[in-house]
């Protein structure tokens, strides 16, 4: 008699094994390299949507040549395999088996949105709110018109790009969702320490606030280079590695500005100011310390939303045992999860 056929596990469910277990996976990375004594390999990199795992094919294994010729950074695969944790190179597959997806495997719950992490709200519609927010928020008609302008060219990036590569909103549709909730946040701000600071002259630039809000982080549409394919790691581009999205966002608001020339000169240089200075501080890329108070406002609620979502989602996808998670090595701590209160 015949051992029935594995189950199909998610991914990310998969236990610490053997036995082996079948699941689907995308193939988010393919590199090739050599050992000490000049042997080939390939180190490759599968996900589902909750867990990114590694896999070494060596050149004796049986799965070497097929790695070579036919497997695809960006395909999709069933996959046997026995699941581990290494202290060193963390979750790690050892491959029995691997097949491209087929349209039957539809029966055993392949969906190809199952594979990366996104937005829990749609692109389009969140991109229609902030612009929408832009029409009726910014009272002065010029700096409206360029913000305005910014969104509707950089629109369709700005849809499909994270906030960051792995620390925040690091997912399709992240980067709107983290600046429509900063803007929102800013603007409940700004509209508080207006009345709290009544006699303040002249009074904190509500508009200045808004279209900050709006375009704190534009320079991540030139700093990352975004694959068409969904759920593969997004990579710096060139000049992302040699300015960074502050000064490229900068850029982007000066080459627009350009088309505006009604727009207050003053105006203007506070906007690029509160832009360049919103992280605040030198040792988390601010080139200049904050000397206005609209960049106090932008920065904290920008802080407070990337760290709130970072803390969400540690405690959301934690599956370690015990009351605390594991140590997050971007928040460089554990979080009680245990709490019933």
């Amino acid at each position: 008699m015949s051992k029935p056929k594995p189950a199909v596990v998610p991914l990310h469910q998969i236990p610490i094994g053997p036995p082996a277990a079948d699941c689907f996976a995308l193939m988010i990375e393919k590199s090739l390299g050599t050992t000490q004594s000049g042997k080939p390999y390939y180190h490759c990199k599968f996900r589902d949507a909750k867990r990114t795992v590694g896999a070494m094919i060596w050149e004796d294994s049986d799965t070497y040549a097929d790695c070579d010729r036919t497997w695809q950074v960006g395909g999709f695969y069933k996959i046997r395999c026995i699941f581990s944790v290494s202290d060193k190179y963390g979750p790690q597959i050892h491959i029995v088996n691997l097949r491209d997806v087929r349209d039957d495997d539809k029966a055993d719950g392949f969906d190809e949105g199952n594979f990366y992490e996104r937005s829990r709200f749609d692109s389009d519609a969140m991109f229609e709110e902030l612009t929408k927010l832009a029409e009726t928020e910014i009272a002065d008609v010029h700096l409206k018109a360029l913000t305005l302008g910014i969104l509707a060219e950089h629109g369709d990036s700005l849809k499909r790009l994270p906030a960051t590569q792995g620390k925040f909103f690091p997912f399709p549709g992240g980067w709107l969702e983290h600046t429509l909730s900063v803007t929102k946040n800013c603007m409940l701000l700004v509209d508080r320490y207006r009345l709290v600071y009544a006699e303040l002259t002249p009074p904190l630039n509500r508009d200045i606030v808004v279209s900050a809000a709006m375009l704190h982080d534009l320079g991540r549409v030139a700093e990352y280079n975004v694959s068409e394919l969904p759920g593969l790691p997004v990579e710096l581009s060139v000049e992302g590695r040699l300015f960074g999205h502050v000064a490229l966002g900068r850029d982007l608001i000066r080459l627009e500005a350009s088309k505006h020339g009604e727009l207050d000169r003053e105006l203007l240089m506070l906007l690029e100011h509160v832009v360049l200075v919103h992280l605040a501080l030198p040792e988390w890329g601010s080139p200049k310390l904050p000397a206005v108070p609209e960049a106090l406002i932008l920065h904290h609620a920008d802080d407070l939303d990337a760290k709130l979502e970072m803390f969400v989602r540690n405690l959301t996808n934690d599956k370690s045992p015990g009351d605390l998670t594991e140590p997050d090595s971007v928040l460089k701590r554990a979080l009680w999860k245990g709490r019933k209160a």
